[in-house]
């Protein structure tokens, strides 16, 4: 793994960023604010994390997914409860307070989606 800034894959994230937020601020229930949002979330740090490090993309894909799974367990075990920490409004916006089976499909088809199409643009291999 190395480090390469890649401006699309930034300004990817930033567009990914923006748009969480106008479905955060403008959408308070709904298919579009729980589930689009949830399959976005993935979408948003693989482009993140994809913008400075030359990885892998199925590592990657794999490492996010992980990521997203356990911060909803984390929901499931309530852990902001158990820290004493459910108080704290920005943490609870981040890491979310309700588990959900459909949160996980949503990150799995969000993950699948980046595996495609980074799939479909990656470099064909030369046939000698």
């Amino acid at each position: 793994m190395t480090y390469k800034l890649n401006k699309t894959c930034l300004a990817l994230a930033f567009l990914f960023l923006l748009t969480e937020i106008l479905i955060a601020v403008y959408l308070k229930t709904g298919f579009i604010r729980y589930t689009v949002g949830d399959f976005l979330s993935v979408i948003l740090l693989y482009c993140f994390f994809k913008s400075f490090l030359k990885i892998n993309h199925f590592k990657l894909g794999a490492g996010v997914l992980v990521f997203a799974f356990l911060i909803e367990f984390a929901q499931y075990f309530n852990l902001l409860k158990l820290l004493n920490l459910e108080d704290h409004k920005l943490l609870t916006i981040i890491l979310g307070s309700t588990f959900q089976v459909g949160d996980l499909v949503a990150y799995t088809f969000g993950i699948i989606t980046v595996l495609i199409i980074e799939q479909l643009n990656s470099k064909p291999h030369e046939l000698h």
